[in-house]
């Protein structure tokens, strides 16, 4: 598998991942935003804009993978420039810029996607992101001019893999670009999205932390993770090779439900390794440095 990695970073990737936790609360229990902060956030809306983004919550998820494509594809590098092309570019050259990504997209699509999310994404930027994009940026460039100076040193495979603490691309993936960005809102899980002949990656970068004598937020993922029987006895069975899910349903007699739960607690900790299989489906296997990361986090925080 030949492919190639390109780093990227720009707030309006954040604008956008910040949209989605709070807009359909998806993944939000395994976030460390958390509810508390889609409550707080919440209330700063009036009436009629948490109607409005109540109703953006029905829209196809596919859009994101839309409104991703153009951020990949941006003529500008401003929240505020992209959001005014979004608004005043001809449908015919929006279609153009994703058409590559999205083989089966047209310009009634491309109309009713900006027409549905642009005047949001204006009031989200206002009633939130323009306060947390001064402290949030700095360490989305930092952390991606590091994977930038990398992408000399590593193998591709091995830069995905660090980077998103565990996703492994398998040899038979239909793509030739990988893009890695950098994301806070989404910390600590991985989201990917397939496009014709690409692969976009948002891995999760750490705060920092702001009280030393506090257990670091990485050593207490790792421990919850490991706190359950269930889950240590799931590691052992995907220590000697790569396993599906429905593998585990079918040789574990548990409900998918069930084994899902346990797997996103177990990958967020940065215990799995996934493995993209293809465009729908994926295997897990043990993350060997997990158990190292663990010996390290917790004898930094005792001080030994």
């Amino acid at each position: 598998m030949a492919y190639d990695v390109k780093v990227d970073v720009s707030s309006i990737y954040e604008l956008l991942s910040s949209f989605i936790v709070f807009t359909t609360r998806k993944w939000v229990n395994n976030l460390d935003v958390g509810l508390e902060w889609l409550e707080e956030i919440g209330s700063r809306f009036s009436r009629d804009t948490q109607l409005e983004f109540a109703a953006a919550a029905q829209y196809p998820f596919s859009d994101y993978d839309v409104l991703y494509a153009w951020a990949v594809h941006r003529q500008n590098h401003t929240v505020d420039d992209f959001l005014n092309d979004l608004e005043h570019a001809a449908n015919d050259t929006l279609l153009h810029r994703v058409k590559s990504y999205i083989p089966d997209m047209n310009t009634d699509e491309v109309e009713r996607i900006r027409r549905s999310y642009v005047p949001l994404l204006r009031k989200w930027n206002e009633l939130y992101f323009l306060d947390v994009a001064p402290q949030y940026t700095p360490l989305l460039e930092e952390d991606a001019a590091e994977k930038d100076t990398l992408l000399h040193k590593m193998d591709p495979e091995a830069l995905v893999e660090y980077a998103s603490g565990g996703i492994v691309l398998e040899q038979d993936l239909p793509i030739q670009q990988v893009v890695l960005v950098p994301s806070v809102h989404f910390r600590p899980i991985n989201t990917y999205c397939f496009y014709h002949g690409a692969l976009l990656i948002q891995y999760p970068i750490d705060i920092p932390e702001l009280d030393e004598d506090e257990p670091p937020t990485c050593l207490l993922r790792l421990t919850r993770a490991l706190a359950n029987p269930e889950r240590l006895r799931l590691l052992r069975y995907v220590a000697n090779e790569p396993k599906s899910l429905q593998e585990m349903i079918h040789n574990l007699d548990e409900s998918g439900d069930r084994l899902m739960h346990h797997l996103m607690r177990l990958r967020v900790a940065g215990l799995l390794r996934v493995h993209l299989v293809d465009v729908n489906s994926e295997k897990f296997s043990i993350r060997p440095d997990g158990a190292s990361e663990l010996q390290m986090f917790l004898e930094s925080y005792i001080r030994l």
